[in-house]
């Protein structure tokens, strides 16, 4: 058997450079054997995507796995007669998105980012925007994965294990592939709107968000309102769709190409001004072959049942002296129910999610969370598992029990873990916390 590649390790961070993991070694498994040997044999194991998560949700104090260079023999991407894509987990979105393309089949939806792994965003319920439209999690089909005893498992959706092994934070196992459905190719225009005014927000945010196939409102949260509305409409085939309106709910056609925060170069956004392309080119915010930032942000985002949406943006917007300083921009994005529940997904009823991307200051950002959180709670708000949250930061054991209640089938999950992950090796960073509940 190959010995995979070993990196020893003190001072990785993800993406953003606020968490420093606590892992001793990154491993970097080729084959199914060399992962199944790294699972049996370390005491503490953690799969590690992108790193794009905000907080110590991939952490571990033993083996970080990286599947960057894991190949079971099979395509990475593979589309049987059902429609249904195979897909390597440690795969990014865009290059996967590609894959599919080229086979004339689509995702629903896709979030901002396609630079971020498809095993670690569907773990973390990741999702981009669109009332019709649910997250990542809501297209997979089954789950691969090699659980505590080193056993590979595949547990589809007719199982009844399945709705806990999706949004699984990574406490099950390691994920090696993901089946998807998908659906034919579609082309999207993307046209983006500036300045709508908070009056036309709240008298007609159903109207806004529903007025395209995915819709994102940018916001400083000051009180001038929305400053860009982005549009993207799926066409139908042969269709290149009409003219927006010049007037949207107050605002004014943007005439050239923007980028939702001011005074940066929008040529790493997707194509705008009503310039039809495929899904894969128009659905994230920023192309694949670009990096969007060098990561000197933090983000947070709580996700708010549809039906608090306008009391959310009430609470927010009492809060913009707060936010506004702090912030580089905040989004505003709808997403769909789940087909069926999954029992750690936030998304068992629509949802709006807030969504703030904070300038590089983690203690002014941990001061305001906690206010943030006071008023968005008692609205039924969960935070997103992969992003920063004063629930998660503070480990607090009331804060701790409040978001693991929050969800119906919390029990179900841990007891879950428990049967798959009997001697912990997966129970690393706050899910470890959580799971001790």
């Amino acid at each position: 058997m190959t010995t995979p590649t070993t990196t020893r390790t003190s001072r990785a961070t993800n993406w953003a450079g606020n968490h420093t993991y606590a892992a001793t070694e990154v491993v970097h498994p080729v084959h199914l054997d060399e992962l199944v040997e790294v699972v049996r044999t370390r005491s503490r194991v953690k799969a590690l995507g992108s790193r794009h998560s905000f907080d110590d949700v991939a952490d571990t104090t033993g083996t970080h796995v990286v599947l960057d260079a894991y190949d079971d023999g099979r395509p990475a991407v593979e589309v049987d007669d059902r429609g249904v894509a195979s897909v390597a987990a440690g795969l990014r979105y865009g290059d996967v998105t590609r894959h599919l393309q080229g086979a004339g089949r689509a995702l629903a939806n896709l979030a901002s980012l396609p630079h971020i792994s498809v095993a670690g965003s569907v773990a973390t319920a990741t999702h981009g925007s669109g009332d019709g439209v649910g997250s990542l999690a809501s297209a997979v089909v089954g789950v691969e994965l090699v659980t505590g005893d080193g056993e590979v498992r595949t547990v589809r959706r007719d199982d009844l294990d399945f709705p806990g092994t999706v949004v699984a934070l990574g406490a099950l196992g390691v994920v090696t592939r993901l089946e998807l459905v998908t659906e034919p190719t579609f082309d999207v225009r993307q046209d983006v709107h500036l300045g709508v005014p908070w009056d036309a927000v709240t008298g007609h945010l159903d109207e806004i968000t529903g007025s395209a196939y995915s819709v994102s409102l940018f916001t400083d949260w000051g009180p001038d309102g929305v400053q860009q509305v982005w549009r993207k409409s799926r066409l139908a085939p042969g269709e290149e769709g009409g003219a927006p309106p010049e007037d949207f709910f107050g605002s004014r056609r943007a005439t050239a190409p923007v980028h939702m925060l001011d005074g940066i170069d929008p040529v790493h956004c997707t194509p705008q001004l009503g310039q039809a392309g495929s899904w894969n080119e128009r659905l994230p915010h920023f192309r694949l072959d670009f990096t969007p930032s060098n990561g000197a942000e933090l983000q947070s985002e709580h996700l708010v049942p549809r039906e608090h949406a306008l009391a959310a943006v009430e609470a927010l917007r009492a809060l913009g002296p707060r936010i506004t300083p702090l912030l580089q921009v905040g989004e505003i994005r709808t997403v769909a129910a789940d087909p069926e529940p999954l029992w750690l997904s936030p998304f068992d009823a629509p949802t709006v999610g807030f969504h703030l991307t904070w300038k590089p200051l983690p203690d002014d950002v941990a001061r305001v969370l906690p206010e943030i959180e006071a008023v968005l709670g008692p609205l039924g708000a969960r935070p997103h598992w992969g992003k920063l949250s004063h629930a998660v930061a503070s480990g607090s054991d009331d804060a701790l029990a409040d978001l693991a209640a929050s969800y119906p089938r919390f029990a179900d999950f841990r007891a879950l873990a428990e049967r798959y992950d009997p001697a912990g090796r997966f129970r690393g960073g706050f899910v470890e916390r959580l799971l001790a509940r």
